[in-house]
């Protein structure tokens, strides 16, 4: 076998002698915070009292599955330059160093790279991607720590857990309106991925794992630093967005809200750093409000966007992009928001001036229908999307009514799709593409059954089902 063929080979190839890796069973007790998220000495828990943990992240079996997420979730290179398909070659060469140093406490993460996006809403989101290698590291740990952290989690948390969705977030906050508690209390926190103390965060992992290795590790990647235009910035606070496990450190952290609203009584829903609390009255919820804010701030010094949070009737309110439309049957709905930002998105799609064939144009809209759909076709208001299919066909209509420009060209096109006698004076017609895309020549020339025969997606189909 040759050079080239053995790192080929990372994959499937014991790297170590993986029966030689000796798995220690966790012992799992009762949760261990108070309601001020300290430990309680009479009850012990939720502790991974594995002391060799760290060899059980590298074991090899762990390894592999690592290493085919990180593949498979794709991203740009790091600071190193070194990208996705060059990884499997490096641990080929390289795994025996990184493991002397995993399991010696000595692992040294690259800072991230700080790239900045444009949030949906307005603003900048800054994001930190790791290293191919340290986002390979951080999945290792991931998938050890989330197998026994996870199910200690409140089952009203939604957010960046296994098997658990958006869409069951909404369901079970339907389901807390439909009972009867009609006042949301809604809370989002600020900055939040940008404030997380890391002597919090730290304290609380350390009432959970003993290994003491995998949380000089955890400290590592939060001490790593940010680089941008070449420079290495340092904070004791944040996890950078981008990484496997700032997730579920995120969920560490909030963890001990949810436990204390568990103490407390409410019933809530958290989704990330998005919670609604509901309450049965508007003075209930002010003085909800009033106390979590407070407690946010003393015990897990976090702020509350005064902004962005309120407590409001949920008709009123926006959950996930989805509100409710309240009545006898509590019903999911398309938030306006999202509306907006969805009909945003299709008219840079269709936009005019883009002089693209229409079938390009379908293409290129067909893809981000289908995925908007994916997500809020959840909706449980089908006429919704019936009236955006509607819009979207007379966005389409508009658009071919500009292309063909000139009355006699637009006359030639309309004879040639059956349009005749005085129908034809529309040719000449001095309204606007938008007013013309309405009107029932347009709609007779060009029906629906024409862009179904293009392929366009239309949310009330079968195939859309």
């Amino acid at each position: 076998m040759t050079g080239r063929q053995q790192k080929t080979d990372f994959d499937t190839a014991s790297v170590g002698n993986p029966k030689s890796e000796t798995l220690m069973a966790p012992n799992r007790a009762e949760p261990v915070l108070t309601s001020d998220g300290t430990e309680n000495p009479a009850k012990r828990g939720p502790v991974i009292e594995q002391v060799h943990l760290m060899e059980e992240i590298i074991e090899y079996k762990n390894r592999q599955e690592a290493l085919k997420r990180v593949i498979r979730n794709k991203g740009s290179p790091g600071v190193d330059g070194m990208t996705l398909g060059e990884l499997p070659f490096y641990l080929q060469e390289d795994w025996k160093d990184i493991e002397e140093q995993l399991l010696h406490g000595t692992y040294n993460p690259s800072p991230v790279r700080q790239v900045e996006i444009p949030k949906p809403s307005g603003g900048i989101r800054k994001l930190g991607i790791p290293t191919v290698l340290d986002r390979y590291v951080q999945q290792m740990v991931l998938q050890i720590l989330q197998r026994y952290i996870d199910p200690t989690f409140s089952d009203s948390s939604f957010g960046f857990r296994p098997n658990r969705s958006a869409h069951q977030a909404i369901a079970r906050a339907q389901e807390h309106i439909q009972a009867g508690y009609c006042w949301v209390v809604d809370i989002d926190l600020e900055k939040f991925f940008d404030r997380v103390n890391h002597d919090v965060l730290m304290s609380l992992l350390a009432k959970r794992i003993r290994d003491k290795r995998v949380l000089k590790l955890i400290r590592a990647f939060l001490n790593s630093g940010v680089m941008s235009d070449g420079l290495t910035s340092f904070k004791s606070e944040g996890t950078p967005q981008g990484g496997p496990l700032s997730p579920l450190l995120s969920n560490v952290v909030l963890d001990v809200l949810d436990k204390e609203l568990e103490r407390r009584g409410h019933r809530f829903v958290r989704y990330a750093d998005d919670c609604n609390i509901y309450v049965k009255s508007e003075r209930s919820g002010s003085r909800v409000m009033e106390n979590i804010t407070r407690f946010l701030s003393k015990r897990l010094k976090l702020k509350v966007n005064e902004q962005k949070s309120a407590v409001g009737k949920p008709g009123a309110r926006k959950f996930l992009g989805f509100s409710f439309l309240l009545g006898d049957v509590i019903k999911r709905i398309i938030a306006p928001q999202s509306l907006s930002k969805f009909k945003t998105r299709v008219r840079a799609i269709t936009k005019r001036n883009r002089g693209w064939n229409l079938e390009y144009v379908i293409q290129d809209l067909n893809w981000y229908l289908k995925g908007w759909h994916g997500y809020f076709g959840f909706c449980e208001i089908p006429s919704i999307l019936a009236k955006l299919d509607s819009w979207i066909r007379r966005r389409l209509r508009s658009l071919l009514w500009k292309q063909w420009k000139t009355p006699r060209n637009r006359r030639k096109e309309l004879r040639s799709r059956g349009i005749s006698g005085r129908s034809l004076k529309s040719a000449s017609s001095g309204k606007g593409p938008w007013r013309m895309g309405a009107s029932p020549v347009i709609n007779h020339a060009l029906p629906n059954d024409y862009f179904r025969s293009l392929g366009l997606y239309e949310f009330g189909s079968p195939q859309s089902k």
